[in-house]
């Protein structure tokens, strides 16, 4: 489905009106109402030639940056009749499927967003049609508002004039030219002379190429600004409210009855507000670990919708999960006993929505054999799941970042140490296990970077260390091998 858009009554619409933009050459036309249009204004054409051709022509100057926020914005607040929705340069492309029956067929669809963008103000024109580019042909060169059914697609179509196709009017005037002035008369047509004529243009000024998109024998997928969330639950008021805090239980609910009947857990949840003059503001936040518990979810917004702006009120409610996980089914412990893990996550879930997601963090493998860059410190509300730990010799539970440098007395080239000074302290080795070789990460490490020959070792008081050598004799990285504490075991 294809809309267009035109804000305001300040110019009859009977009256040619146009927006210009500066162009290379002087101000060009950046968009026409259909007055302007139907006297041969278009966007491109230069100001001079515009008012040559409509002398009654009125112009002001355009904002495109401003006009892009407000089509965004009200593509992201279209997503109440569809989930996903995105901003044309005229228009809002929707794609409907699956979300018709929902506002009783296509017919009362039409006449709902019709309706319901008529009262902001907002003239439309609305098509529904198989392919993106029927729909939006059909909404600017139609009846205003219809419906097109696959079976009359090419039929229907076939009567349009060739600007239809989404090309520009350089483009739309050489098949003019050429006796092409619909798009039937460019169906049937042989293709191969047109094919070898636009060889060279871009894909989005191809008629060819437009032709195949409008009729379905090209896939055109929809980009979208952001990806619509998985699970949603929504709640569409007959009157607006002005707090949407009673509405969060029951949100809540139905969203944990969808992610459980697909065994999935909530990660990252938004809830979105739609107000009734067509602002659209929302809140979010995250999960430790995967949940499906309703109460545990409207906890997470408790004193944060304060801060949403009603306006004249929020006539529909909307919470979806942008990130889901799997998470199967848990039976209680028959002891009554909680599970701990599950009771720390919703302790950083709590902290998390009072302090914020980045002042908690948690520990997480990374996959290295380099000791300190085994673990690093991540955000605690972080999505993305840890690197599994690589199975590898035992190591110590406290280790020094950076390692601390000592002096060992060792059999040159390659022995194992038999006394070493740390701290001011002497050590004597009175057993040892190793080497265990680290080579340098070639992907990550600079050149030059030594190797690294691990032991673990036993001085004469018991106590277990954790050391390295840097390096070898002669191998044209460095002078003397250096040793290093990585850590302590005990």
């Amino acid at each position: 489905m294809a809309l267009k858009t035109r804000r305001g009554a300040a110019v009859p619409a009977d009256a040619p009106f146009a927006l210009m933009v500066e162009g290379p050459h002087g101000p060009v036309v950046h968009a026409a109402n259909p007055a302007a249009e139907a006297a041969g204004v278009h966007p491109g054409l230069r100001m001079v030639d515009a008012r040559a051709v409509c002398s009654d022509l009125r112009a002001e100057e355009a904002d495109p940056r401003g006009d892009r926020a407000a089509l965004l914005d009200l593509a992201l607040w279209s997503r109440r009749w569809c989930p996903w929705t995105t901003p044309e340069r005229t228009g809002i492309a929707m794609d409907v499927t699956g979300s018709t029956h929902l506002w009783d067929g296509e017919p009362a669809l039409l006449r709902e967003i019709e309706a319901r963008l008529g009262r902001m103000g907002l003239s439309v024109h609305l098509a529904i049609a198989p392919t993106r580019g029927a729909a939006w042909a059909l909404a600017r060169f139609g009846s205003g508002r219809e419906v097109c059914g696959a079976s009359d697609l090419a039929a229907r179509v076939a009567l349009l004039p060739v600007r239809a196709l989404r090309i520009r009017e350089e483009t739309a005037l050489l098949l003019r030219r050429l006796g092409l002035r619909t798009v039937g008369d460019l169906a049937v047509v042989p293709r191969l002379p047109l094919a070898r004529r636009f060889a060279r243009a871009e894909p989005k000024d191809n008629p060819l190429l437009r032709l195949d998109q409008m009729m379905g024998r090209v896939p055109e997928p929809l980009p979208c600004p952001d990806e619509p969330p998985r699970f949603l639950a929504r709640a569409a008021l007959s009157e607006p409210v002005l707090d949407p805090t009673p509405l969060l239980p029951s949100l809540a609910g139905e969203l944990c009855s969808m992610l459980a009947a697909k065994g999935f857990g909530a990660r990252r949840l938004a809830l979105t507000v739609f107000r009734s003059d067509g602002a659209v503001s929302g809140v979010e936040a995250a999960t430790a670990r995967a949940t499906r518990d309703p109460r545990h979810l409207v906890r997470l917004f408790e004193g944060r919708l304060e801060t949403l702006d009603p306006g004249f009120g929020f006539d529909l409610v909307t919470l979806g999960a942008t990130l889901a996980e799997p998470l199967s089914a848990r039976q209680p412990s028959l002891d009554g006993q909680r599970d701990e893990g599950e009771d720390l996550a919703r302790l950083v879930d709590r902290l998390g929505v009072r302090f914020g997601p980045r002042a908690l963090s948690r520990p997480a493998f990374r996959e290295s054999h380099v000791p300190e860059r085994r673990e690093a410190w991540v955000p605690a509300l972080d999505p993305s799941p840890p690197a599994p730990p690589v199975p590898q010799a035992p190591r110590p539970l406290r280790l020094f970042d950076p390692p601390e440098e000592v002096r060992v007395l060792y059999a040159v080239p390659e022995g194992p140490p038999a006394q070493f000074i740390w701290r001011r302290v002497t050590h004597r080795v009175t057993r040892f296990a190793g080497p265990e070789r680290i080579a340098p990460e070639w992907w990550r490490d600079r050149p030059g970077t030594r190797l690294r020959d691990y032991y673990r070792v036993e001085d004469h008081e018991g106590r277990r260390f954790w050391l390295f050598r840097e390096g070898l004799l002669g191998d044209g990285r460095g002078a003397e091998p250096r040793w290093y504490v990585q850590g302590a075991f005990g």
